[in-house]
């Protein structure tokens, strides 16, 4: 039996799958049009509470991560987001820059006690702790994320 809502289910605006894509700016303020997007799925796909929260954090932390240190505020380099939900139960975010990558698994532990009172440091495992799935590409210049809706 299949308890999981189907996409009638869901607002009248939803019509799966749903997919949205742009390309912004490297800028702090580019982070509203992905902000307005997110409230623009929550909306469509009913997203929960806790599960908006982790999506908003997750996604602004991997577009601040590629603003700041991916594109190294270059702005005539720009960020490409998309997200996609292909049902109702899934939704995948994909955060990608113009900058040089980087090794993800060389990042230190934000938890280690030489750390915890470093300002930064902390985007990419709050990101690994908030998203259902998370995966580097492209040399660490691409993020995507999966979060069970």
């Amino acid at each position: 039996m299949n308890t999981a809502p189907s996409a009638s289910a869901l607002g009248p605006q939803a019509t799966l799958p749903i997919e949205k894509q742009l390309t912004i700016p490297t800028h702090p303020d580019a982070i509203y049009a992905v902000e307005s997007i997110v409230d623009e799925l929550r909306q469509t796909l009913e997203i929960s509470e806790d599960v908006y929260a982790n999506l908003m954090v997750a996604v602004t932390e991997a577009v601040n991560n590629a603003v700041y240190h991916g594109n190294k505020e270059d702005a005539k380099k720009t960020i490409h987001v998309a997200f996609l939900a292909k049902n109702a139960y899934r939704l995948v975010v994909r955060v990608r820059d113009e900058g040089i990558g980087f090794d993800p698994a060389s990042l230190p532990d934000p938890t280690a006690p030489e750390n915890i009172g470093k300002l930064s440091g902390r985007g990419v495992f709050l990101m690994q702790q908030l998203a259902d799935e998370i995966s580097f590409a492209d040399s660490g210049r691409a993020v995507e994320m999966v979060f069970d809706i």
